[in-house]
């Protein structure tokens, strides 16, 4: 084999390692592509899950708050302040308030993956919702308590025993519960404007990632 045609033989075989090696790196490539494209796909679909769930269970909460404010809560609140006022000594009733929220359904899901998935605007309006709706829990609950401790076991006293009659207001122990009342109304106030407020957040970002 002549000079000449070893070096030719040589840069062939350098010339089919090279190809060889650019094939590598365009599969290489196109696996890590592809790989990236489907974790962001899901990344995408389990964002749209968790926006989906949060977007639907405030806008059936928003309703039904607006719907239980307008037609019970203002109104005896509203009524049990005009009747103390006009000196009428309206009866005390306990004090209730129920809720199904729980505080570990959205920790289960951010710790899940939804931190890492939502945009930092949504997790601080999120945070924001959260808060309200702990400090509102908590001071319904006193409220609750101080209803089962001091109005409950009462009920069957007479008028005189939350009155004074001389004054036909409320004795001292009892003005909790006409503030218990409007604390009512005012929470479920605070509560649908920061639904509101993270409804229209996750409705942006929804929109944002379509």
């Amino acid at each position: 084999m002549s000079q000449t045609t070893e070096k030719r033989s040589r840069f062939a075989r350098l010339g089919d390692w090279v190809a060889e090696l650019i094939l590598v790196f365009i599969g290489v490539s196109a696996a890590f592509w592809l790989s990236n494209y489907q974790q962001h796909r899901q990344d995408a679909e389990r964002r749209d899950q968790i926006l989906g769930f949060i977007e639907q269970t405030l806008s059936k909460g928003i309703k039904s708050s607006k719907v239980n404010r307008a037609k019970e809560q203002e109104p005896e609140a509203t009524e049990f302040r005009r009747a103390v006022d006009a000196g009428e000594m309206p009866p005390l009733r306990p004090f209730v308030f129920i809720t199904d929220y729980s505080p570990s359904d959205l920790a289960t899901m951010l710790q899940s993956g939804g931190v890492q998935l939502l945009d930092v605007q949504t997790l601080r309006a999120l945070r924001s919702d959260e808060s309200v709706i702990r400090w509102g829990l908590a001071r319904m609950a006193r409220y609750q308590k101080l209803s089962d401790d001091l109005i409950v076991p009462n009920l069957d006293k007479e008028i005189s025993f939350f009155y004074d009659p001389a004054t036909r207001k409320l004795r001292k122990q009892f003005e909790i519960y006409p503030k218990a009342l409007e604390a009512r109304v005012n929470f479920a106030n605070e509560l649908e404007r920061t639904h509101t407020e993270l409804l229209k957040q996750i409705q942006a970002e929804r929109q944002r990632n379509h």
